[in-house]
């Protein structure tokens, strides 16, 4: 069961059920790139932008008050998530994302004549681009559904990295008294805490949420209205200030029309400028995970000094084996996220004239980065920091066996008197504490106030 659809390239038979039409059989065949998807937000958020665009055509009277109803409805069936199955491009595709603006366009079309009670298909009386994409092109629409859905993706994102967040928060508390040896370069240096360890990895992720929270502005400029390259070519003024009067108030977004929206259709610059921060979250991230896949690590051969939660089965070989696969796939999103912005810093710099021609690879990879990020600050939060344990008896073991003690001990028995101390405990081969005790160097109490939390966090000595 099919229909036949026309463009100037000819004709094709369509599944007569489809949504989609045409445009988006040509793309279907042209492009059988990747498999992937488009992303459920950025159609919902390409749904926001035709909708503000039909309710400013609507505010013009040029529909038929039924016909302005049906495509009114069908834009907010998109925006609400409920077309998302009929989008089925490719996000691999050539044409600065036409393919999926037309998609996106046939799917309105035929949807709203559905409403209607006409056969999907019958453009005569609604039409994808006489219609659905009146006074729009791909290269306003695309990019400011593109900003509309980075925006509602990095809200997401800083509402998980308040989570990562508070976790080592959690555990920086909790672990506050765990006095262990610090290491520079993976070898023993001076004594410090488990909750300070901590504390520095719930800053840096601290640090992350800012920098998201204020990414937001970078993308709240938009060229909506200026259609092919921002001069408003074919558009009449009133939608050109209306649309984007009508998609603030739909989105919640403090969206503003570019001043410049020549500029804004040409340059892509702010991609690469957020990408930038989502590159630092990530790397922060790896940082991370590594440290705690190393003080996990064991548990007998390892350091050992915390236990990840074991979550599943870590071979099919050796019993017992878990390994520490949310901290893996963590340190492995980060790494994707890394390649992305290579991707998206080599697409951004090769626009060219009024328009830039890769920016389905842009939208693909930017939101992809944003999608892992938010998922795996979700697994890292809830799956993992919160129920990570201290290996005390490891960690007591390696400060009674470690020089990073005799740093501790400097202020009051001196440089020289340590190294001595070092040269004598690792032939004697006996703890520091019982080499002290024992030569009655120093005192119980004075021996445990100096290796003690407070102590070895005191930012200096009294003097």
């Amino acid at each position: 069961m099919t229909r036949e659809e026309k463009d100037f390239l000819g004709s094709k038979k369509i599944p007569k059920d489809a949504l989609w039409g045409i445009h988006t059989a040509r793309a279907l065949e042209n492009f059988p790139i990747s498999k992937y998807k488009i992303l459920p937000e950025f159609i919902q958020a390409y749904g926001f932008v035709k909708l503000a665009c039909a309710m400013t055509i609507n505010n013009l009277e040029i529909w038929e008050p039924q016909k302005a109803s049906a495509i009114i409805k069908a834009c907010k069936e998109m925006s609400k998530g409920e077309l998302n199955e009929h989008i089925i491009v490719d996000p691999m595709q050539g044409g600065a994302g036409t393919s999926l603006n037309m998609n996106i366009n046939e799917v309105i079309a035929n949807r709203a004549l559905e409403i209607l009670g006409h056969e999907k298909g019958s453009y005569n009386i609604i039409d994808p681009i006489e219609d659905i994409n009146l006074y729009q092109s791909t290269n306003d629409t695309f990019p400011t559904a593109l900003k509309t859905a980075s925006v509602f993706l990095l809200r997401k994102l800083e509402k998980v990295l308040i989570k990562t967040q508070e976790s080592f928060e959690e555990k920086e508390k909790e672990f506050s008294d765990i006095v262990k040896v610090g290491r520079t370069q993976l070898m023993d240096a001076v004594l410090i805490t488990l909750g300070k360890e901590f504390s520095s990895y719930a800053e840096a992720i601290a640090r992350d949420r800012w920098r998201v929270y204020k990414c937001e502005e970078r993308l709240r400029v938009v060229n909506l209205g200026g259609t092919a390259i921002g001069t408003g070519l074919s558009a009449p003024r009133k939608f050109i200030f209306g649309a984007i009067e009508h998609l603030r108030t739909l989105t919640g977004i403090g969206l503003a029309r570019a001043e410049n929206m020549v500029e804004n259709t040409q340059n892509w610059d702010v991609f690469t400028e957020v990408s930038g921060i989502l590159k630092a979250h990530a790397t922060n991230l790896i940082k991370i995970s590594n440290d705690l896949r190393l003080l996990n690590s064991g548990p007998n051969a390892g350091f050992g000094e915390i236990t990840l939660p074991p979550v599943q089965a870590g071979s099919s070989i050796m019993p017992g084996k878990i390994n520490p696969v949310i901290a893996e796939a963590v340190a492995q999103a980060g790494i994707k996220v890394l390649g992305n912005d290579v991707i998206i810093n080599q697409c951004v710099a090769m626009g060219q004239l009024e328009l830039n021609q890769f920016a389905p690879m842009i939208a693909f990879s930017f939101l992809e980065s944003l999608d892992i990020l938010i998922n795996t600050n979700k697994i890292f939060a809830i799956n993992c920091i919160k129920n990570i344990k201290p290996n005390l008896e490891k960690i007591q073991s390696s400060v009674d066996n470690s020089t990073a003690v005799l740093t501790a001990l400097l202020p009051k028995l001196g440089y020289k008197k340590i190294t001595q101390i070092a040269s004598e405990v690792q032939k004697k081969q006996i703890t520091i504490r019982e080499y002290i005790l024992n030569n009655k160097l120093l005192s119980q109490e004075e021996f445990d106030n100096a290796i003690s939390a407070q102590s070895v966090l005191s930012l200096g000595h009294k003097g």
